[in-house]
């Protein structure tokens, strides 16, 4: 039998209020957006990290930070400067790219090119 398909009981309460029309506070969804944000640049950190082949010391050694900094950072514990993310795509050998639209943004670390004298 299909009837408790639906059950409410099954759905998240968020997914209940949305399925009721209801909508976040804008201010809700910022924080939502600044957290997604935040979990891409450690994603991002963490995965150039390892295709380096540089552990979370060596990278901390690279540009001035503690492990435990760089932990955090990968743990999307931690919100960044500006500064920082300068640092943090120097001693990854890369360039940080932001993209934000209507829809939403999102990062990316991209390998830099050496450079051909």
């Amino acid at each position: 039998m299909n009837a408790m398909k639906g059950h409410t009981r099954w759905k998240l309460p968020a997914e209940r209020r949305r399925a009721d029309g209801h909508r976040e506070s804008l201010e809700l969804e910022q924080e939502r957006q600044e957290h997604r944000l935040t979990m891409a640049l450690a994603r991002v950190v963490h995965d150039r990290r390892v295709a380096l082949g540089l552990s979370v010391a060596e990278l901390a050694s690279r540009i001035g930070l503690s492990r435990t900094m760089v932990e955090r950072i990968e743990g999307a514990d931690v919100i960044v400067t500006l500064a920082l993310l300068t640092r943090l795509a120097s001693g990854l050998d890369a360039s940080l790219r932001f993209a934000v639209d209507a829809h939403g943004a999102t990062v990316a670390l991209v390998a830099q090119e050496p450079l051909h004298v």
